[in-house]
C-alpha cells in the first residue's frame, strides 16, 4: 500500500499526467510486493516552489510505504521515479528530492493492518 505524493512547480497537462501515472505505476514494482493495484498517487503541479534560491523547475517526491523495504529497493525506486519526473516534467534530476516514510500501521476500509 504505497502512496506517492509529488509536488512540483512544473505545469502538467492531462496527457503528461497520465504518462507520469503510468510510469509511476510501473516504477513502484521496484519495491518487492508493491504494485500499481494498491498505489495511491497525488500530483500537485504548478506549485510555488524554490530550491537552491531559484524557482527553476524542481520537485519533491514523498513515498509512504506500509512495512519496511531494503535500501537497494528504495534506491531502485528513487532512480525510476526521478527518471519518470524528468521524462514527463523535464525536472532535472539534481533538482528532485525523494523522501521515504515507512510505517508498520496502515488503515484501509475503516480498519488498520
Amino acid at each position: 500500500m504505497p502512496f506517492i505524493n509529488i509536488t512540483t512547480n512544473a505545469e502538467l497537462n492531462k496527457g503528461r499526467e497520465l504518462k507520469l501515472k503510468t510510469a509511476l505505476g510501473e516504477a513502484i514494482t521496484a519495491l518487492p510486493g508493491k504494485s500499481e493495484a494498491w498505489l495511491m498517487l497525488a500530483i500537485n503541479s504548478h506549485t510555488v516552489m524554490y530550491f537552491k534560491g531559484t524557482n527553476d523547475l524542481c520537485a519533491m517526491i514523498e513515498v509512504s510505504i506500509y512495512g519496511k523495504q531494503s535500501n537497494e529497493a528504495k534506491d531502485a525506486l528513487t532512480q525510476k521515479v526521478t527518471k519518470a519526473v524528468f521524462d514527463e516534467l523535464k525536472v532535472p534530476p539534481e533538482r528532485i528530492y525523494v523522501s521515504y516514510r515507512e510505517t508498520p500501521d496502515w488503515g484501509l476500509n475503516g480498519s488498520n493492518f
